[in-house]
């Protein structure tokens, strides 16, 4: 059994752990203050945005090992951390399209695969 080092950082007052929130330092805050620390891409959004907001609490994830094309791969990587975490949105978002739309211009993958229609770099595994 080997031991591995951990890399977390303590949590402190000012720099919570990734992904948990102050909550309380948040409620203290004033609007102005608000604005002022807010990333450049929140800057002008339209008065109403959040009003159809829901807290989505999301489900549990499964380890798969997955093959991606390199350019793919080094494209997600150069948008920052969690990677992964945007691979998953783009699938979500393509799941959601072709659930939602019964006369798609794209057949369904299955419509695709009988057509012989392979990947875009796909080897065959006839042969092995």
């Amino acid at each position: 059994m080997s031991v591995r080092a951990s890399n977390k950082r303590s949590a402190s007052p000012r720099q919570p752990s990734r992904g948990r929130a102050d909550l309380d330092r948040l409620r203290r805050m004033s609007e102005a203050e608000i604005q002022r620390t807010s990333p450049p891409e929140l800057a002008d959004l339209p008065d109403g945005f959040w009003d159809d907001a829901a807290v989505v609490t999301p489900g549990p994830k499964q380890a798969i090992s997955l093959r991606v094309d390199e350019d793919v791969l080094t494209w997600l990587k150069d948008q920052g951390p969690r990677y992964q975490t945007r691979m998953n949105a783009v699938l979500r978002t393509f799941m959601k399209r072709q659930r939602s739309t019964s006369t798609s211009s794209m057949p369904p993958l299955s419509e695709a695969r009988r057509a012989g229609a392979a990947p875009r770099g796909a080897k065959s595994r006839r042969g092995r």
